[in-house]
Formats: structure tokens, sequence, C-alpha cells
């Protein structure tokens, strides 16, 4: 690995960092606004990165993925991890199901959030005609934030999608859906990991390098870009 790659690895870590943290704490105060302190009273509404960080979902997994890409392809272009669940006791909403489907929409609405931010700043950049370190951070901050925004829309518990189809469907076909849980994590791991390693199939990297694209777009379009 050579001394280049050491800036990249830096601006990769501190934005997904922000980008989890940040995205776990919107599910805490959308909690909150329903009506559950559970998170505040566990001291897990706040903005404090450590509080949010899962050992190996957000330091082991990450890093062997962006030094992996690093070394072998020279750029990074996926990344999976996860962080600390805040804790919500979904029976304290006027309604459970419902109210914990808008807490998981909060997550990835703030991803999309801070794209648009990441997108703003870097019409900015343009037009002060600042240099290129700036823009390539606030790019790769939109960017990953668009990407862990989506992926946690993909329909499959425990990712955020998944709890809102959960709250979408009538209660006894939410009950079954909901028993899936247990085997989200194995499933999304082999459909991330070992489908494309083992089989050269990639479900998720497929549908995300289709979706991607026009989704920038949107970002750099609601930011002001009407080019």
């Amino acid at each position: 690995m050579t001394a280049g790659f050491i800036p990249q690895i830096l601006m990769t870590i501190v934005a997904v960092i922000l980008a989890i943290t940040l995205h776990e704490a919107a599910h805490g105060y959308v909690a909150l606004a329903l009506g559950d302190t559970t998170a505040r009273d566990q001291g897990r509404l706040t903005l404090n990165p450590l509080k949010h960080i899962d050992r190996m979902g957000t330091i082991i997994l990450p890093g062997i993925l962006l030094i992996t890409q690093l070394l072998t392809i020279h750029r990074v272009v996926f990344m999976f991890g996860w962080a600390k669940p805040v804790p919500v006791s979904a029976w304290k909403f006027p309604h459970p199901r419902q109210g914990m489907a808008l807490v998981a929409l909060a997550g990835p609405a703030m991803n999309f959030f801070l794209a648009w931010l990441a997108a703003l700043a870097l019409r900015g950049t343009a037009d002060a005609n600042v240099g290129a370190s700036l823009t390539d951070v606030l790019a790769n901050f939109m960017v990953i934030n668009i990407v862990l925004g989506l992926f946690n829309l993909f329909p499959i518990l425990p990712l955020d999608g998944g709890r809102v189809v959960a709250g979408l469907l009538p209660e006894h076909l939410a009950r079954s859906w909901a028993k899936l849980e247990r085997f989200g994590l194995i499933i999304v791991i082999g459909l991330i990991l070992v489908l494309p390693q083992v089989f050269g199939i990639n479900p998720i990297g497929d549908a995300l390098d289709k979706i991607l694209p026009g989704a920038i777009r949107v970002a750099f379009w609601l930011a002001g870009y009407h080019e």
C-alpha cells in the first residue's frame, strides 16, 4: 500500500463514521418525537460516534473491505458495515408497527439529507474554484451517504427497508415477516460477500450500480444543478 492511499483511507473512515453516527442518531430522535425515550434514557441519543460504534460492524469488516479494495483495485467501490442499533421500544408508540417504520425510514432519510448537503457544498466549491482535495472529500461523502441510504432500504430484515415492509404489511403477515430477522444478517452477508465471491453473482451490487448514478443526479438536481 503506497502513501497515496493514506489520505483516501482517512477520508473514507471519517465519512463512514459520520454517516453511520448521524444515521443512528436520526432513528433515536424520531423515536423520541413519537414518544419513546429509550434511546435518550440509555445515553444513545447522541452525536458521539463512540456510543454507536460496533467493533465488528463499524471497524473490522469495513476495514477489511477498505484495505482489500485499495490493495486490489486501488479504489473504494463498496463499503458495508453497521453500528450498534439505537434501542427502540416500539410498544410506546401510538401505532407500534407504523411508528417503527417511520423510525426505520429516518436513518436513510438522514443519509440522503447529508448527500444533498454535500452536493450543495460541491456546487459552492465549483463556484469558488477551490482545490481538488476538498472536492474529493465532499464527493466521497456524498456517494457514501447515498450508498448507505439506498442499501438500508433493501427490504431485508434487519435493514431499515425490512422494518418498513413490516410496518406496511397486514399484522398477521408482519408477524411472519418478523420471524425472518433471525436469519437476516446471514442473508445480507450471503448476498454481498458469498454470492459474488463464490458464484460470481452480485444482486445487491448490480442493483446499486443501476440506481446510484440516477440517485447522484437527483442529489445534484436538488442542489441546483439543472444543466
